[in-house]
């Protein structure tokens, strides 16, 4: 309900309506509305730094960066297209979320960003990524990219595996001349 009406227009007798419970009966599992839209926003960016997290874990020792770099792309597009609403609640609705909430929560979205540092950097010390790019900003490029994918991508496009490998040749081989394959 959040991801569909945002945190500030969902009441609690739209979720009890959705939970098939008399809204009050959320009061037993939650003590407000703010502690229910932070526990979505925990789950949420749990589920996708999960699943980005052990795709790359389970990868061969010797997998080239950019086949890390493109197993991550896929793994948080799986998990933010096929299977959690929480994570596109969450990037909807971080910013509305009172400030002590984004507090609380920010050390959790810092660990997202860190595996993605840790990740596009060993690109660049491997030389897979070129020594002027700028990392940092590239990170923030990327996730911006792929968190919001959310808002365009439909069903009947082509497969997420498809996407992954088409971004990862766009990211790896520049969009200037000819994409490496």
């Amino acid at each position: 309900m959040f991801r569909r009406k945002g945190y500030d227009t969902t009441t609690l007798k739209d979720i009890g309506a959705l939970a098939k419970i008399r809204a009050p009966a959320i009061y037993y599992y939650f003590s407000s509305k703010e502690q229910l839209l932070e526990e979505i926003l925990n789950i949420g960016i749990a589920r996708i730094h999960d699943a980005v997290q052990e795709a790359v874990d389970n990868l061969a020792a010797g997998s080239s960066h950019r086949v890390r770099v493109e197993t991550a792309i896929r793994a948080h597009l799986t998990a933010l297209l096929q299977h959690s609403d929480y994570t596109a609640a969450n990037i909807i609705n971080y910013n509305l979320a009172p400030r002590a909430i984004r507090a609380r929560h920010l050390a959790r979205r810092e660990s997202y960003a860190d595996c993605w540092r840790d990740l596009l950097q060993r690109a660049q010390d491997a030389g897979e990524i070129g020594p002027s790019v700028d990392v940092n900003l590239l990170r923030l490029f990327l996730l911006g990219a792929l968190f919001w994918t959310h808002e365009w991508y439909g069903k009947d496009q082509e497969p997420i595996e498809v996407m992954a490998e088409k971004l990862s040749a766009m990211l790896f081989g520049g969009i200037g001349g000819r994409l490496q394959e």
